[in-house]
């Protein structure tokens, strides 16, 4: 099995980049302990390899959040990243599925792409969703936010087993002219890919099949992990804001439990430990 890994890479006679993104291992632990119907789950896998893509273009270092918001089954689904290539994912439903395609699961809403860098300003791009998928409102996304083309691929694979992939191309934003004919070109190469190989082929075969006759420069590759980050102490601290009153009626029911939307952690507080919160309050 491919590695998750996030591959970048340079045409050397071209103004043009590129990102290869592979999802696996990382992409079955965050969503093995979920319940999402088969085509929430391909959506938050889609998403997943769309934050990766993302982030890979941005130089900081920081955290992303990508957010699809809208009025269909699924109200909310979004992707919490960083410039590490950590990610973790949630999505929340509001009605039962009434189909599988992205406009059947989203319905009319937006993207919300939030960048919080440790130092400088905080950025948020809205975008409304645009066609049938997910990868035309990133490229229009794009398009809004660096004023470059950009062609993107995702494909998934989750019926069969948790896998995700996804390739971008990128104009270079020197000489316009030359760099809109280089893209031009590679775009008709790339459309030439398909889902099986995009999905089942190492990096450097992938770019050599599609590209065998250009000079391509293939960067060291970023590991990808799901990273939760929830602990006990982290839910602790939360409890001391919900007041006395609240904490009060939990310990006379005799527990309270807490569960991580994000990995389906539960974590229990029993009456001693609820009572020595509420006596630091």
């Amino acid at each position: 099995m491919i590695p998750d890994k996030l591959h970048r890479f340079l045409f050397q006679q071209k103004h043009v980049r590129g990102e290869l993104v592979h999802v696996a291992d990382s992409l079955d632990q965050m969503l093995q302990n979920h319940h999402y119907p088969l085509p929430v789950k391909q959506l938050l896998a889609e998403l997943v390899v769309a934050t990766s893509l993302i982030t890979a273009t941005l130089k900081f270092d920081g955290e992303i959040a990508v957010q699809l918001q809208g009025d269909g089954p699924v109200k909310f689904a979004a992707v919490n990243g960083d410039n590490k290539q950590n990610f973790r994912a949630v999505v929340r439903l509001q009605a039962e599925l009434s189909g599988d395609s992205f406009r059947e699961l989203i319905g009319e809403g937006y993207m919300i792409v939030t960048i919080t860098p440790k130092q400088g300003e905080r950025y948020q791009g809205i975008i409304p969703l645009t066609g049938d998928g997910l990868t035309s409102t990133l490229e229009s996304y794009f398009a809004q936010s660096e004023q470059l083309p950009t062609r993107l691929y995702i494909y998934t694979d989750i019926a069969s087993k948790n896998t995700a992939a996804g390739f971008m191309l990128q104009v270079l934003p020197v000489e316009p002219e030359k760099a809109a004919a280089d893209f031009a070109e590679l775009v008709i190469l790339a459309d030439t890919i398909t889902g099986s190989e995009l999905l089942s082929l190492p990096a450097e075969q992938m770019l050599y099949r599609l590209f065998h006759q250009e000079q391509v420069e293939l960067f060291p590759a970023q590991d990808i992990h799901f990273v939760c980050g929830c602990s006990k102490e982290k839910c602790k601290t939360a409890l001391y804001s919900i007041g006395k009153q609240a904490l009060s009626e939990h310990i006379a029911e005799g527990s309270l439990e807490m569960t991580c939307e994000y990995c389906n952690m539960c974590y229990k507080f029993n009456p001693v430990e609820l009572q020595q919160i509420s006596d630091a309050l």
